[in-house]
């Protein structure tokens, strides 16, 4: 990491309890045969800033702006609905993008909009919408729905959302032959009061996460496709946050006018030293 200038200013954003790193790197800082790496390092909790992932803000040609996005592991994602919502509201603040913006991302180009500490995108057109799969998951028998919402996704409704073992659970499902190679993303969803509530396990942090803006999507949808709900619909996350999916119609109607509304919250500012890559 010696050819990178350091220090390198930061912001550090959460969305739903979905944190992330974002560094204005539109002139460019960290090599790109480096990037992998430093997304790891940084990211690492308790011995670097710690977060989901990271984001580097890039010139576009054709948007406002582009961006990298690494996961936790250093694995490069196309798309993260959390993520894009604090990216947006950073692009925003920090007089990158006007309050109504455009971006580009792996998946495709995201329309965004800015109120205040609300973000709301448009996702870019899910796809892949796969229902009703029996998978053998820990010796038994597991319905399994899924569906590509700029990532890959698994669904799985369940009774009781408090007791599941998502990480268990979660990581043989992500592994799974059926999803092979690339893996999927895992959630479990249960009814709440006042909507739905959704726990997910997610590919590249390997854990379960506060919040999965693409996974509240698919939860979403897939909850509408089954009859289970109608839009606009709330996901409580694990982190206790309520983030809401609109769309105008049931699977295969209008899933490519879907939008994620929620909070994206600026947590702090600085810069990262040599220390934070050791």
């Amino acid at each position: 990491m010696n050819n990178i200038p350091l220090p390198i200013a930061f912001w550090k954003m959460s969305g739903a309890g979905n944190d992330f790193i974002i560094i204005d790197h539109r002139k460019p800082l960290i090599p790109q045969e480096r990037m992998a790496e430093f997304a790891r390092l940084v990211c690492r909790r308790k011995f670097s800033v710690g977060a989901d992932g990271l984001f580097l803000i890039e010139r576009s040609e054709r948007v406002d702006f582009k961006w990298r996005f690494f996961n936790a592991d250093g694995s490069e994602a196309e798309m993260c609905g959390n993520g894009a919502r604090c990216v947006a509201r950073f692009a925003y603040m920090q007089g990158i993008a006007a309050a109504r913006m455009r971006f580009e991302t792996l998946a495709g180009l995201v329309d965004a909009t800015v109120a205040d500490t609300q973000a709301t995108i448009r996702m870019t057109p899910p796809h892949s919408f796969r229902f009703d799969r029996q998978l053998e998951v820990a010796g038994q028998m597991c319905m399994v729905h899924s569906v590509d919402t700029g990532v890959p996704h698994a669904v799985i409704f369940v009774d009781d959302i408090d007791t599941v073992d998502v990480v268990g659970l979660g990581r043989q499902v992500r592994h799974h032959p059926a999803f092979a190679p690339a893996g999927t993303n895992v959630n479990f969803v249960g009814r709440a009061a006042d909507g739905f509530r959704i726990r997910t396990y997610e590919r590249g942090v390997e854990d379960e996460t506060m919040a999965c803006g693409t996974g509240v999507v698919a939860g979403a949808l897939i909850a509408a496709a089954k009859g289970r709900a109608d839009s606009p619909v709330a996901m409580i996350t694990s982190g206790g946050v309520a983030l809401t999916v609109h769309f105008p119609g049931k699977q295969g109607e209008g899933m490519d006018q879907v939008l994620l509304r929620g909070p994206a919250h600026l947590i702090y500012k600085g810069e990262l030293t040599a220390e934070a890559l050791a």
